[in-house]
């Protein structure tokens, strides 16, 4: 997508640039496309991801083919409307974290004359939206659904599927964590999972009933 030359120097308003999809899906590397862009035109560039996501680099925005562009973690998204004040081009990594004043940050934003190109999860493990990222596509003017290979049937994928038992709705993690699916698989997968809830259930039903009866 090249969208610099939708810039109109008479009107000073920015716009708001949404990369969503699911794990795997290259969701930062497109980030980093296009922040890389931003910075060999010599435009004041940002780059922000939420103090929380540690799993490469303290500071640098990595991708997992290992691109990466050096960026500021903050705790909070009101934090990120103070250090971009100055900049042309800012670029948000892992949205999906952060808290819901997000929206109206990068709107804001935008609104003075910025470029916010913002990158996340639309959907958490559960197949639900996530956090902030249906507000940040509905007010964007550009959204870009990026998609994986499902690793169980070759096709298309844009569900996370989470491998382990951790039910905590924040899990940082990788391929030993999280598995691209499409939606049969991911359908199939989450079928199974109930199908094991209903089995110790009843396991544990039947176990505290011998306990009872001896």
């Amino acid at each position: 997508m090249f969208l610099e030359n939708t810039v109109n120097h008479k009107e000073q308003f920015g716009w708001i640039e949404v990369i969503a999809g699911s794990m795997f899906s290259g969701k930062t590397e497109e980030l980093i496309r296009r922040l890389k862009r931003a910075q060999f035109a010599k435009l004041k560039t940002e780059i922000f991801k939420p103090m929380v996501d540690t799993r490469y680099d303290q500071e640098m925005v990595v991708s997992h083919d290992a691109n990466e562009i050096r960026s500021t973690p903050v705790p909070a998204a009101a934090n990120i409307r103070i250090l971009a004040d100055t900049c042309d081009v800012i670029g948000i990594d892992e949205a999906q974290f952060f808290d819901d004043e997000i929206v109206t940050v990068c709107n804001d934003l935008a609104n003075k004359g910025v470029r916010v190109i913002v990158a996340g999860l639309d959907m958490d493990f559960k197949g639900n939206p996530f956090g902030p990222m249906p507000a940040l596509m509905a007010t964007a003017e550009y959204v870009t659904k990026v998609h994986a290979i499902c690793t169980r049937t070759g096709n298309l994928a844009n569900y996370s599927f989470r491998k382990s038992n951790n039910d905590n709705l924040v899990l940082l993690g990788e391929t030993e964590a999280y598995e691209p699916l499409s939606r049969g698989a991911f359908y199939k997968a989450m079928l199974k999972e109930k199908v094991k809830e209903i089995d110790v259930t009843s396991e544990e039903i039947k176990n505290k009933q011998k306990g009872t009866n001896g």
